[in-house]
């Protein structure tokens, strides 16, 4: 289902018609909620960086939501990865900024901020490493991000693979926008906890499982 076809649906099956505006905040609100309620794999990322030697901080990508591991590639090429910390004990830990050596842990620390004066804060978020890096080490960050919503590609994932979340999630953002009967707004939030209850099933589950390991899902039978 792409962008077009959704907004034909929720006005056909709402038998309301929306400005533009109003429909694509639906659209966004019911995205965001999915994206944030289901880890699914289509949601990973992963991009490779360079640590400044010297530098404690290290600036994060501009989609980024939460990490799901921190490595640094040591010169012979093998993977350290880093265990996640509160800033508080990092600052603890290595109360000394210029101490350095192989980076161990990190932390998300906050929005960065620039090297202009006066300084400005950006939208992205940065970490904070435990020790100070020593050297100009290559790092690898797997993280979980929200993607371009159907509003502005066209397409997207949800839409291609698991539209019934993401019409039924419409339905019930359309049915409050038009303050309609209670037992409409349920029947609707009805059909969406269903789907959702699917999407959860094939992200939170059999993304993370194979045959090999946890044997094929079976259902009891009586």
């Amino acid at each position: 289902m792409n962008y077009a076809e959704l907004v034909t649906q929720i006005q056909d099956i709402t038998e309301n018609t929306y400005d533009t505006v109003d429909i694509d905040s639906m659209i966004r609100r019911t995205e965001q909620l999915i994206y944030n309620t289901v880890q699914l794999s289509s949601l990973r990322k992963n991009v490779t960086g360079v640590l400044t030697s010297g530098n404690k901080y290290l600036s994060g990508p501009a989609v980024f939501l939460s990490a799901y591991s921190l490595a640094v590639i040591k010169p012979n090429g093998d993977y350290l990865y880093l265990l996640n910390k509160d800033v508080n004990w990092i600052r603890e830990a290595y109360p000394n900024p210029n101490t350095t050596a192989l980076p161990r842990y990190y932390a998300i620390f906050g929005p960065t901020t620039t090297d202009t004066l006066p300084a400005d804060i950006t939208n992205e978020l940065s970490f904070i490493l435990g020790p100070t890096p020593d050297s100009a080490y290559n790092v690898e960050l797997h993280y979980f991000y929200l993607p371009e919503s159907i509003v502005d590609t066209g397409t997207s994932w949800l839409g291609d693979n698991f539209d019934t979340a993401l019409l039924n999630g419409c339905l019930v953002e359309a049915a409050r926008f038009m303050k309609a009967e209670t037992d409409i707004i349920q029947n609707y939030d009805k059909l969406y906890v269903q789907s959702m209850a699917l999407l959860k099933q094939l992200g939170d589950g059999k993304q993370r499982m194979d045959a090999y390991r946890d044997g094929q899902v079976r259902d009891k039978v009586s």
